[in-house]
């Protein structure tokens, strides 16, 4: 970090830096937040520009300053390109005095940053990006996975699903990071609760004709269609599914699926596909508060992942206040040790590596003589406390918990 000219020529005539000293120099200094997200690509729509204004709202509502440093927010667009996403990261943290990176959004960036903030003794907190991984075999203790992830997605849906009666599997699946992850703990959970995987295609991202998958899956008979996407990608599926009547017989299961993805494809197409979710803004009187805040800012309520980047801001401010320095391993030790309450996370603890453990809900989307109002399109099934909605650290291959 830089001296102010002030403190530098203190600091030469005194010899060291005096405990008043650091003070002072801590006064004129600023805690800094990278947004690294997707702002025009396929994630933009539940990334993007709501990542960033759910991170100032986060900085506002605290006040704008953490023990008299002022907070700022920059942002920047990895384009899902993990060579991208990485020249960013290393330059903010590099020159440009970034404190801690957070949405990320794709996986595969996030996992090439986790290695960069640890090298950089920074920290990183993600938001955005979902592959279960990140506090699998590539946790370190810099890093830290605030939102959903792969196994969560799978344990609500899949189980529930199976359950429910939809034995025989097909899975299409985006091939990265994110897709592999999903597809593994998603076939577990299936076979778990004895049912029966029949096939499993992958496609690459911005897949525009999705029919080739689409009748292959129907031919398999499966009674769930597992869609492992996101954004753009899903929605061309559960379109194009809708066009050839595949709906009508066997049941998408939406893995990834978001609000904003509802109000794209229509409410008729998507009444009774079940998800697990982190955030519903119109869950409860503080998420609806937070979400019509939201909703006058950014002309739509917020996404799960926009809920996400503003607790996980407000988590790292208050990190910061309780060590009273921006030294990053007091930083550290205060995020895994402090509980996690605000108004999009209730009742969260932090696990050694790096799992926000917090409940989360299984929604289902509404029948349309059920909505009262635009952007009300889920209803709560149930609450999953985070015990059985996150893998659990007996199954983890995280190196920090290995015994």
């Amino acid at each position: 970090m830089r001296l102010s000219r002030r403190a530098f020529g203190a600091t030469a005539l005194a010899g060291a830096v005096s405990l008043a000293g650091r003070r002072s120099y801590a006064q004129t200094d600023k805690v800094k937040i990278g947004v690294l997200t997707d702002m025009s690509g396929v994630l933009s729509a539940v990334l993007g520009q709501g990542s960033v204004d759910g991170t100032r709202m986060a900085v506002e509502d605290f006040g704008g300053s953490v023990n008299g440093m002022p907070v700022e927010v920059v942002f920047a667009d990895h384009q899902n390109k993990p060579d991208i996403g990485s020249a960013i990261a290393r330059r903010w943290l590099d020159q440009e005095g970034v404190d801690v990176i957070t949405d990320l959004g794709n996986s595969a960036v996030a996992i090439a940053c986790q290695s960069i903030v640890k090298e950089k003794n920074k920290t990183i907190i993600i938001s955005g990006a979902s592959s279960s991984d990140l506090t699998g075999k590539y946790c370190n203790p810099h890093s830290f996975h605030w939102g959903y992830d792969t196994y969560m997605q799978s344990a609500g849906t899949a189980t529930e699903l199976t359950q429910q009666g939809g034995d025989s599997w097909f899975f299409l699946t985006a091939d990265y990071a994110f897709g592999h992850a999903l597809e593994i703990d998603a076939t577990r959970k299936v076979e778990e609760n004895g049912g029966k995987v029949l096939g499993k295609l992958r496609f690459p991202p911005n897949t525009l004709d999705m029919a080739s998958l689409l009748l292959q899956a129907q031919t398999s008979r499966a009674k769930v269609i597992g869609l492992i996407a996101s954004g753009d990608d899903l929605e061309r599926f559960i379109k194009q599914g809708n066009e050839f009547g595949i709906w009508k017989r066997q049941k998408a299961a939406a893995f990834g699926l978001q609000l904003y993805n509802v109000m794209s494809i229509g409410v008729d197409a998507m009444e009774g596909i079940v998800h697990n979710s982190i955030f519903y803004w119109d869950r409860d009187d503080k998420s609806r508060d937070f979400g019509r805040r939201f909703w006058k800012r950014n002309g739509k309520p917020p996404s799960e992942a926009h809920a996400i980047a503003y607790s996980a801001t407000t988590q790292f401010l208050k990190a910061v206040r309780a060590a009273g320095t921006k030294d990053t391993a007091t930083i550290l030790k205060a995020l895994h040790e402090m509980p996690v309450d605000d108004l999009v996370t209730p009742n969260g603890k932090v696990r050694a590596d790096g799992r926000l453990m917090r409940p989360t809900w299984l929604l289902e989307v509404k029948p349309k003589s059920e909505i009262k109002e635009t952007w009300d399109v889920f209803k709560v099934v149930r609450e999953l406390p985070g015990e059985r909605a996150f893998k659990p650290l007996s199954e983890s291959t995280c190196p920090l918990v290995k015994t």
